[in-house]
């Protein structure tokens, strides 16, 4: 059989859309339809047959396999929509309505996708985690069909199998006791009398953010504030990373729909072929963002066709790749499954697949000495230039955090067993890394004040060559005696002692930083209140960059002016990761201080993107009013802190077994190794 098409499908029902992605993405070994036609030219004799035999629509069963395109010559995927009906359709190459779409196809195929012999499973079976890729294609996806009307029995006698697939009830939900609400219940609670008018107007907001593909919800866009007179620029997409809190608040309110068609169809869209200046990104980078547009189909007056644009950085400001976008994907995908209870979606082959084309990316080797992950400026939340190129706190938090969520996800077996050896291994390297070199406190400051420079040795004290110089002046009368915090970044010579609230609360949710630590963390938030929270929760960075620093480091970036975007600006979005750390830690009443501050404000401020000044006064001078995310944030801190036992099944306890892994090659030679030192030193 040809292997340059992988076919596997998973237990699902059907689809509008036919969604296979790849370089030379095919079905059956051969090319797709494009836009009706078929291109039947140079191929094998035994492709053309099939291809004819497709085209012309000559089957021996009645249930014929024609179909129009699924993706076009820059692999859009797609689905088609009548002028007159509000339901997505799909066509056939001849024109010809099909109301049987693919039923024999499913019937034979089905009952079998781990097994299948083009399965995506089977091309994964190596020995070493690096071959993850498909043998002759880029990233093909399994065929995900559904089907076209309603109370059609599309899969036949493979139904009894199906039931297998039936979302199970989660232990940590019958633990909380909410595992008795139905989505129903949960709805009506939430937007019940009792509630107040800012959590219906929140509710009201973001539900008119949601977004539809081939009349499902895939996503909320980052904002509906679009005035006549002003570009929507990107704030009409639907964001990765802005969709997180949007997801949360769905999923804790009993609606997963949403959720799961969204990790669906950004899976979808993962590793396409865009480029900037003729160079194509990593296998496995999922995009920034995507656009549900709806176009005209070629020839058919008045029917339309949806279509998913995504964004990898080739058309955002400073052509930045996102890096986190992957890294969220992964955490939420645990998340869905943690509150849902639907272990299923994560078990199927594709998002297996896709799961591990992510860490594939993540832990290539490379020229970098660190554990951490190199990355450039503007690759995160902050996605302009602010100086944080390199190893910035924020990437290394959420990718502790995706390995851990891999960790718990991945289907262990020969193919998987070395990538999570290096998952374990990574996992051990980066926790002590962060923790030993970029903790600060009163004590570490001292330290560093007394640092020998230009030491050369493996035993050297001062690793990184750090220049006691670097201290800022604020720095020494800022931190607290009793609180530390993790700094925003370091490389050779360099320590960003900025505080990035983010980083440094992801840190806490994910036990990326010790018990004591994340202590510290938080009394640092109580005693700064004034400077991380003021009027408005929280501030991105502390503090800003001002006068020469600002124009040399940001390159005199407009937006970024002192006390503004990203530069020391407060976002609200933060409010449910630090509601998220505070119930972990047992400091609810902090949380609970921010929410009502920011009661205060938002609604009347009309959901702000971001607030300007030291002490967050003024709605921000660029900010888009009602921000999904700002909207979606507030939702999710309100339905914890009623809910504080739902936090439990988005943070993560400290995991003994990553402490006591050194997978350093100086295990034998504990006087030499850092990761002994370390824990003598914790020990005494």
């Amino acid at each position: 059989m040809n292997t340059r098409g992988c076919l596997g499908i998973s237990y699902m029902k059907p689809s509008c859309s036919i969604l296979t992605l790849g370089r030379s993405s095919s079905i059956f070994g051969c090319p797709l339809l494009k836009h009706g036609r078929c291109i039947k030219y140079n191929l094998p004799k035994s492709q053309l047959q099939l291809y004819c035999w497709m085209e012309t629509n000559c089957c021996p069963d009645k249930n014929a396999l024609g179909f129009r395109s699924a993706i076009d010559s820059h692999r859009r995927v797609f689905c088609g929509s009548g002028s007159n009906s509000g339901r997505a359709r799909v066509s056939s190459a001849n024109g010809v309505k099909k109301t049987n779409f693919f039923t024999s196809v499913i019937a034979n195929v089905a009952s079998n996708t781990r097994n299948h012999s083009d399965s995506v499973e089977s091309r994964v079976n190596e020995n070493s985690f690096e071959k993850l890729y498909i043998q002759g294609s880029f990233n093909v996806k399994p065929l995900v069909i559904k089907k076209i009307e309603e109370g059609q029995d599309l899969l036949g006698k493979d139904e009894e199998k199906n039931k297998e697939y039936k979302v199970q009830v989660n232990e940590d939900l019958k633990n909380a006791n909410i595992d008795q609400l139905s989505k129903s219940e949960v709805s009506e609670s939430t937007l019940g009398g009792d509630v107040s008018e800012v959590e219906k107007e929140a509710w009201k907001l973001l539900r008119g953010a949601v977004v539809n593909y081939c009349g499902n919800p895939v996503g909320t866009i980052a904002s509906t504030d679009h005035p006549a007179d002003n570009q929507p620029l990107n704030y009409d997409q639907v964001f990765i990373r802005d969709f997180v809190p949007s997801a949360l608040a769905f999923l804790l309110n009993g609606e997963g729909e949403i959720v799961k068609n969204f990790l669906l169809h950004t899976l979808q869209l993962q590793s396409w072929e865009k480029t900037v200046d003729c160079y194509s990104p990593g296998q496995g980078l999922m995009p920034a963002s995507f656009k549900v547009r709806t176009l005209p189909l070629d020839g058919r007056d008045g029917e339309f066709e949806d279509v998913l644009d995504p964004d990898f950085g080739e058309s955002a400001i400073g052509r930045v790749a996102p890096v986190d976008s992957g890294l969220w994907w992964i955490i939420l995908l645990r998340a869905y499954g943690k509150i849902t209870g639907d272990y299923t979606l994560q078990e199927r082959v594709d998002v297996q697949t896709g799961i591990k084309l992510i860490l594939n990316l993540c832990l290539t080797d490379g020229f970098d000495m660190f554990p951490t992950l190199l990355v450039t400026d503007g690759s995160c939340m902050i996605d302009r230039r602010m100086g944080i190129h390199g190893h910035p706190l924020e990437i290394q938090a959420l990718f502790y955090s995706a390995l851990r969520c891999s960790r718990e996800m991945l289907t262990v077996n020969e193919s998987t067993k070395n990538l999570v050896v290096a998952i374990n291994n990574r996992l051990s390297a980066l926790s002590f890394h962060m923790r030993e070199y970029y903790w600060v406190d009163m004590k570490k400051i001292n330290e560093i004040y007394r640092y020998k420079t230009e030491e050369y040795s493996a035993e050297a004290t001062n690793k990184f060559n750090i220049y006691p110089d670097q201290i800022p002046s604020w720095l020494a009368d800022w931190i607290p005696d009793t609180g530390g915090y993790l700094i925003g970044n370091l490389q050779p010579s360099h320590m960003d002692f900025r505080f990035f609230t983010l980083g440094n609360l992801w840190s806490v949710i994910s036990s990326l930083s010790t018990s004591e630590q994340s202590e510290g963390i938080m009394n640092l938030v109580e005693e700064k209140w004034d400077d991380l929270v003021a009027q408005m929760p929280l501030k991105i960075c502390y503090p800003a960059l001002e006068h020469e620093e600002w124009r040399i480091i940001t390159g005199g970036d407009p937006k970024n002016t002192p006390w503004s975007y990203h530069n020391g600006g407060s976002w609200p979005t933060l409010l449910w990761q630090f509601t998220l750390a505070c119930i972990k830690m047992g400091r609810t009443e902090l949380a609970r201080k921010a929410v009502k501050l920011a009661e205060k404000r938002l609604l009347v401020d009309d959901w702000p993107e971001y607030y300007d000044t030291k002490h967050a006064s003024f709605v921000g001078k660029q900010a888009r009013l009602k921000q999904t995310w700002t909207v979606a944030g507030y939702l999710t801190s309100t339905i914890l802190l009623d809910n504080p036992e739902l936090a439990s099944l988005l943070f993560w306890e400290e995991d003994y077994e990553v402490l006591e892994n050194c997978v350093c090659g100086l295990k034998n030679e504990p006087r030499k190794c850092s990761h002994f030192a370390a824990r003598s030193r914790t020990a005494v």
